[in-house]
């Protein structure tokens, strides 16, 4: 039996939920994503929440409502999933790429400022791993710099920086909410803003720019979410914060278990955040008894499931090396690439299985 790296947690509550929206025949966009908006407005502590198709849409509409458009340059994190970078593709822009903290893996406000011209109209800060980035420092150089402030959350349920729930420091941030997630809708992504008219832009860009029926007033898309979706997400949002506690617990277990291993660095935790551990993960020294891979194949063939999250940095991907990017090189993100390796810490996990990882790690 294999310890999966994620395991989507999916009960009877779930189905019942979406049988009752088959059953009612209403399974496109209504009142159960509204439901599921305000809900989960309510746990971030947000005034507006806009629930879109999925994660990558999200991000896409929150770039298109502050009108980034051809000629902007958007400052991200080269050491992430692909979509955050690609979203600012997506609306004729440019990436630029500003180095990570070696700790944290999340991007470093003072690379952020070595990079901002006359270009800059936005930074998307990715919370990497459920690890809150430096909102307070990027927060004050958006405001210096009359700068817009894009927090990625897909990986941050809940996550919070001084006890504040991310996206309460940002412009607008995006959610997702694929399986491997801390909750899940099976698809899906929300947009979250304090600011109205970005709410409303939003709403109108997800579907066709309609104002009214039939009457359109904004460049639109079908971005929306199914009541379906909805449905498994107000159940998975009643579940997330037990969720949570249990995933901080088992990360405590592991970093208590793997921390004195030679070779091995485990998460590093910023005083003033909720780490939320979407995923644990070991950072892999050059004086480790094996290399990344290696260690990674031990793992798996003792049915202990890991994932490498991720293996090239953003900007050396072949996609961006064709749009001119990939000569620059990051330091801590590159060697990052090179060492980080994901372990279990899901909610799922027994206290057995965490002991048995803890204990065919510590064996080398």
């Amino acid at each position: 039996m294999m310890i999966p790296i994620a395991k989507p947690l999916i009960g009877n509550e779930e189905i019942s939920a979406v049988t009752e929206v088959l059953k009612s025949g209403m399974i496109a966009h209504g009142k159960e994503v509204e439901l599921f908006e305000k809900e989960f407005c309510d746990y971030q502590c947000v005034k507006h929440g806009i629930a879109v198709s999925n994660g990558t849409v999200a991000l896409d509409v929150a770039l298109k409502a502050l009108k980034i458009k051809s000629g902007d340059e958007v400052i991200t994190t080269p050491f992430t999933f692909i979509a955050s970078s690609n979203c600012i593709l997506y609306q004729n822009a440019k990436p630029v790429f500003a180095d990570i903290d070696e700790k944290t893996f999340n991007i470093d406000p003072n690379e952020v400022l070595e990079k901002i011209n006359s270009k800059t109209k936005a930074i998307v800060a990715v919370h990497l791993y459920g690890q809150p980035a430096d909102v307070k420092a990027l927060r004050e150089i958006s405001n210096d710099h009359d700068l817009f402030l894009i927090e990625d959350a897909a990986q941050a349920h809940g996550a919070e920086f001084e006890q504040k729930k991310v996206g309460n420091f940002s412009d607008v941030s995006t959610f997702s909410f694929y399986p491997t997630k801390n909750m899940t809708t099976s698809e899906g992504g929300l947009i979250l803003t304090n600011n109205p008219e970005i709410a409303r832009i939003s709403d109108l860009i997800r579907n066709h720019g309609q104002s009214e029926k039939y009457l359109h007033t904004e460049l639109g898309h079908n971005f929306r979410m199914t009541n379906i979706q909805a449905a498994i997400g107000r159940v998975q949002l009643k579940k997330v914060e037990s969720w949570t506690e249990k995933r901080i617990e088992n990360a405590k277990m592991l970093s208590n278990g793997l921390k004195k291993v030679n070779g091995l660095k485990v998460p590093y935790v910023d005083k003033r955040v909720r780490h939320v551990f979407h995923q644990y993960v070991l950072k892999i020294e050059d004086d480790f008894k094996m290399s990344r891979d290696e260690f990674s194949k031990y793992l798996n063939n003792l049915g202990i499931g890991t994932g490498i999250h991720y293996p090239i940095p953003v900007n050396e991907q072949p996609i961006y090396k064709k749009l001119g990017y990939g000569s620059e090189i990051f330091k801590n993100a590159s060697d990052a690439a090179k060492k980080v390796l994901s372990i279990p810490v899901h909610p799922s996990l027994s206290e057995t299985e965490l002991n048995y990882i803890i204990e065919k790690i510590t064996e080398i």
